[in-house]
């Protein structure tokens, strides 16, 4: 492979521009003045060099990017998504390796170097959705990571159980819930099933909860306890967690503390009007956090781009920041909180990290955001994919 040398580009979180050199696939030197004789030098001079973008919650086989334009036809409730999302996916051919390559191959343009993507296990689809996924990963350049979801409840869908403990032991990566109280009911129940499997295989777990008010609330004390008492930190994410921007500061602040202690993740897709989690309060406690798309172009939304700049000026804007270093927190939640939230190793700008990198003619982080504009060179495991 041949070395590739970045010159004069500003990687993120330095005072001052550097040059990169990559060697077999890693970032092997960091500094100005780079001398690499025999390297392919390509010239970033005054652009803003940051790490792969993570990805960090998308459904990819429900998605319908990359076919014809499928007008929307669910109301606007959670029931309502769920019944449009069952009553027409086979109609439509849901899921499709095809429109999930072209899917992932429109993230990888936008320099998407890492997805996490909760796929749908029911009786009625079985692991269809986990081979489609698979299919159209092994001919994509970006890293993809399932999630066993239950889409459609657990305890009162009987067989999705099993189901899961089959998906992961064919080797996907997380185990999933949904809303353990206001789907299935039971949140002891849900939660003994769902953790127990992450304990038992070793594997991640991230759970929908867009259960609010209170009743989330005391949802997350549930998931905190659970996972401090399996010592489970570090694998476990709360997706959405409506309740969070509900409370009032006293819980909320609760809340928050336990999860910094017990090593719980936040992740969130900010999308429509659902409440956003508190991210500043979050971060300022040392919490995860992570962010992504949810649905893009699906059964449950039309809308979507797979551009995780885009994402984060989304997060960034339902959040009201306004300030530079308040904006680059959104950046952050769509690179190195999704790498934590992830378990990625060898993830970011320093010498010895994966040479997953993407270049935008930006002066910062915070326009990086707000304008997410073309990328100018996108680059996995040392190999320039779009330059």
């Amino acid at each position: 492979m041949t070395d590739v040398l970045l010159r004069g580009g500003h990687p993120w979180g330095r005072d001052a521009p550097a040059d990169i050199l990559v060697r077999d696939g890693r970032i092997h030197l960091v500094a100005p003045g780079v001398e690499a004789p025999g390297a392919r030098i390509v010239d970033i001079a005054g652009q803003l060099v940051l790490p792969g973008l993570v990805e960090a919650h998308c459904h990819l086989d429900k998605t319908l990017y990359g076919g014809p334009w499928v007008p929307h036809s669910a109301d606007d409730t959670l029931a309502g998504r769920i019944g449009n999302d069952l009553g027409r996916r086979t109609e439509l051919g849901v899921p499709s390796a095809e429109r999930i390559g072209a899917l992932l191959a429109r993230m990888s343009a936008a320099g998407t170097a890492h997805v996490r993507t909760h796929t749908d296990i029911d009786p009625q689809v079985g692991l269809r959705g986990v081979e489609a996924v698979l299919e159209a990963a092994a001919s994509s350049p970006v890293d993809v990571r399932q999630v066993a979801f239950p889409q459609h409840g657990v305890l009162i869908n009987p067989g999705t159980a099993e189901l899961l403990e089959e998906a992961l032991k064919s080797g996907v990566e997380a185990v999933g819930g949904l809303d353990p109280a206001g789907i299935d009911r039971d949140p002891v129940r849900h939660l003994d099933l769902v953790f127990g499997l992450a304990e038992r295989y070793g594997a991640h777990l991230d759970l929908h909860l867009h259960d609010g008010g209170s009743l989330g609330g005391w949802e997350l004390e549930l998931i905190t306890e659970r996972t401090r008492a399996l010592g489970l930190g570090g694998r476990v994410t709360v997706s959405h967690a409506y309740a969070l921007g509900q409370l009032d500061d006293a819980y909320q602040d609760r809340l928050v503390q336990g999860f910094a202690e017990a090593g719980v993740a936040i992740a969130t897709a900010a999308v429509y009007s659902f409440p956003v989690p508190p991210i500043k309060k979050l971060r300022a406690a040392g919490v995860t956090v992570a962010c992504g798309h949810d649905g893009i172009r699906d059964l449950w939304g039309p809308y979507g781009s797979g551009d995780m700049l885009e994402r984060a000026m989304h997060v960034a804007y339902r959040s009201t920041f306004r300030r530079d270093e308040d904006i680059e927190l959104a950046l952050e939640a769509a690179t190195y909180g999704g790498a934590r939230a992830l378990g990625l190793e060898s993830y970011g700008l320093s010498p010895g990290d994966r040479a997953d990198l993407v270049v935008v003619p930006c002066g910062g982080a915070a326009e990086a955001v707000v304008v997410h504009p073309a990328r100018t060179l996108v680059m996995k495991d040392g190999v320039v994919l779009h330059n």
